[in-house]
């Protein structure tokens, strides 16, 4: 479906149509859950993709009025609530591993050409938020990396910004990730 026609469909659904908002997320249902199987092939979790973007939309549907104002923003707030369900689901699961010996819930990283580092899901949570106080287009990045499962063209696209503009930041997102992963 054309982004034009996701755009219509949001401002319908903010404004009430609930039809519309059944509609725009079948429009993007395919693309999240590519976004979604990405990320799980990065996570030893149980969380099965149509679960993970499920339960996403109810986090954007929930109660709360949609504000994405297009196709790119949609995905974008997507891959910030695909991120809170693996947030809120590694808190239950280290809950549950206090009462039940379960192992941690765990995300491998690529951090560039180096090695492949596995990063503690509530850890890497950790880190962004002090990325975001640093440099919040660098945590956005990391957020549509990680969690949304999108390319760098792709997020180059969303974010309305140049590739070497993400290159940039990729490399400092990747710097600070690393310094504080050695720290």
């Amino acid at each position: 479906m054309p982004e034009t026609s996701v755009t219509v469909l949001l401002a319908r659904a903010r404004a009430g149509d609930a039809a519309a908002m059944d509609a725009m997320f079948d429009a993007v249902y395919e693309e999240l859950k590519r976004a979604a199987r990405a990320q799980l092939r990065r996570t030893r979790d149980a969380v099965d993709t149509t679960v993970l973007v499920h339960e996403a939309y109810l986090k954007l549907a929930g109660g709360v009025q949609l504000v994405a104002v297009d196709r790119n923003h949609l995905l974008a707030l997507s891959a910030r609530a695909m991120r809170q369900v693996l947030v809120d689901h590694a808190r239950h699961a280290q809950a549950q591993k206090r009462d039940g010996g379960e192992a941690a819930l765990t995300l491998t990283a690529n951090l560039g050409a180096e090695a492949a580092a596995v990063v503690d899901v509530l850890t890497l949570e950790g880190m962004l938020e002090g990325l975001q106080r640093i440099d919040p287009r660098a945590a956005q990045i990391v957020e549509l990396r990680y969690f949304g499962g999108y390319s760098e063209p792709e997020i180059a696209d969303m974010l309305g910004i140049s590739g070497s503009t993400l290159s940039r930041d990729w490399r400092k997102a990747r710097a600070f990730l690393f310094a504080e992963m050695s720290a």
